[in-house]
């Protein structure tokens, strides 16, 4: 599996990049939304602060009794201001539902604009239903200080004290910081400011934030009454980032991180549940049981592995049982007939009956031990264990040995081989491959009438190998039960042909362990069984264990599926 493939498929790699992207995400998210949140709040902001001072001047605006002298007073205010106040009709602007609603409340509305920075103001007149609007540039001292002294005009129409405290509480409705009357002596002010409020001006006092309270100003404007002054504030200053909004945007983001690390492990913890369920099943003896193969990363791998070990297993535990009651039918004939013999020997004292009941008993003996090969050879490719030393094996070579050993066998039968150019080559195991040509040779040579064909070759990328006869045959209704141990598929198969039924199914084993597959059909030249093993000429590596292909095939099959 290349490297590409390997990261592509990293439980590490998908977790830690799709906690990096979440995180991502989430920072983006939290800043669009400290940035929503603070755009509506220098909102809220820039219109509570102007709905007090534009409302000072509608007052002052509603105190002038003709036309004329509002005139005047409103251009008094433009120059006390610093920007110009204009009375222009409602209809002459055109208001969104929302700010149609603050006028109707008697509140300012405030449009900001941003490049270039402006911010237009109105506010409503309630006697002729005009809109009172300002355009401003920037804030700055002068506009502190002309609302404390509108504050002031506003409180000299009202002589007492106690009218003067009325209107206060009055005008903090449309404030949104306090107005009070104060004694001086109560209010902490240095000598110079003390000096300043006598000779009647404003004074602004700022108070820098502390780890407990916000940055904030007092404006401190005197009174005509005597020892009295008016005091505007605190009013605090916009705070861009408050200790609730952090801590609210900080709780949001990591209930967002918790969420998206929670749909990254989920899968992982669904598949690990699945495979534990798996096992579970197996350990209770249920080998039916298969994992449900989810993805393609190591998780879903190791599914994939569980499944193939699991049929491996049920696999074994099968061919163990037929093995076994295989065997026992196998052994008691070889055994009877030695038992007989021994018999006979003790019967008899002719000496050509003895020594005809010990060669029968050392056929019977050697019957036993070629038995006992096949099982052996049998059961170490079943389990799973041999180790595959992989060459190029020519194939040409490969096919004159097997028909040399053939025809030494000195049956009346014409062997005949079909080798393929010398150069030809085929990477697999030397070994088992000419035990597979052998055995189907041989298998060739107990059922052929006349003449069997031994050939090789390359095609498209496979190596074959093939093994055809002129005998009966085999159904094709019974050509997968060939391979199956000690399988017999009619009287024909007895040990008068030879053989234990175990040589096909050796075959077999061979050809999966070779990643190749093992079929029969009918030969097209001689009308009798063909026998064909196909595998990769190319495998993956040289050397590879049994498992490690039951491994590496269980892999392939996923992502294969995959894509």
């Amino acid at each position: 599996m290349s490297l590409l493939s390997s990261l592509k498929h990293s439980i590490f790699l998908r977790i830690y990049a799709g906690l990096l992207l979440v995180c991502l995400c989430v920072g983006l998210f939290a800043q669009l939304l400290v940035d929503t949140i603070n755009k509506e709040r220098i909102q809220t902001y820039r219109e509570n602060i102007a709905t007090g001072m534009l409302y000072l001047v509608s007052e002052g605006i509603s105190h002038q009794k003709t036309p004329m002298q509002r005139n005047y007073w409103l251009a008094d205010v433009s120059s006390l201001f610093g920007d110009e106040f204009v009375i222009i009709p409602r209809e002459s602007v055109e208001f969104t539902s929302s700010e149609l609603k603050r006028l109707e409340n008697n509140k300012t509305v405030v449009r900001y604009v941003s490049h270039p920075s402006y911010a237009d103001i109105f506010h409503p007149l309630q006697d002729d239903g005009n809109i009172l609007s300002i355009r401003i540039t920037q804030v700055t001292e002068q506009q502190v200080r002309a609302m404390a002294i509108l504050l002031l005009d506003d409180l000299s129409y009202y002589p007492s004290l106690e009218e003067k405290q009325v209107r206060l509480k009055e005008l903090s409705e449309n404030f949104f910081f306090p107005l009070s009357l104060t004694a001086i002596d109560d209010i902490n002010l240095d000598r110079e400011q003390m000096a300043r409020l006598r000779r009647d001006e404003v004074v602004i006092l700022f108070r820098d934030s502390t780890s407990n309270e916000d940055s904030s100003i007092k404006v401190i404007a005197p009174s005509e009454l005597p020892n009295m002054a008016i005091v505007m504030g605190p009013v605090k200053l916009f705070k861009w980032f408050p200790f609730n909004l952090i801590l609210s945007v900080v709780l949001i983001s990591m209930f967002l991180i918790s969420l998206g690390v929670y749909a990254l492990i989920f899968p992982l913890e669904r598949k690990l549940q699945l495979i534990q369920s798996g096992v579970n099943e197996v350990g209770d003896g249920n080998l039916d049981i298969r994992v449900q193969v989810v993805g393609q990363d190591e998780i879903a791998r190791l599914a994939a592995t569980f499944n193939t070990m699991t049929e491996h297993i049920k696999r074994l535990i099968e061919s163990q049982r037929e093995l076994t009651r295989a065997v026992s039918h196998e052994l008691r004939t070889p055994v009877a007939r030695i038992r007989f013999a021994v018999d006979m020997l003790a019967d008899t004292d002719d000496i050509e009956s003895r020594q005809m009941q010990r060669d029968y008993i050392d056929e019977d003996i050697e019957s036993l031990n070629s038995l006992i090969d096949e099982i052996l050879t049998y059961a170490k490719l079943e389990e799973g264990s041999p180790k595959l030393n992989l060459e190029a094996v020519n194939l040409k070579s490969l096919v004159e040995q097997v028909v040399r050993e053939t025809n030494a066998l000195g049956k009346p039968i014409t062997v005949e081989g079909r080798t393929p150019p010398p150069k030809i080559t085929a990477i697999a195991d030397h070994r088992y491959l000419h035990r597979v040509v052998q055995n189907l040779a041989g298998n060739a040579l107990r059922y052929a009438e006349s003449t069997i064909i031994i050939s090789a070759g390359v095609h498209k990328g496979e190596a074959f190998v093939s093994v055809e006869d002129d005998g009966q045959g085999i159904p094709e209704e019974d050509r997968e039960k060939v391979f199956i141990p000690f399988a017999r598929l009619d009287d024909s198969r007895t040990r008068a042909s030879g053989g234990y039924g175990l040589g096909l199914s050796i075959v077999s084993r061979i050809a999966f362990w070779f990643n190749g597959s093992m079929k029969v059909d009918e030969s097209p030249e001689l009308g009798g069984a063909r026998f064909i093993m196909t595998w990769p000429v190319k495998p993956l590596a040289q050397t590879i264990t049994a498992d490690q292909l039951t491994q590496e095939k269980g892999q392939r099959k996923i992502i294969d599926e995959a894509d």
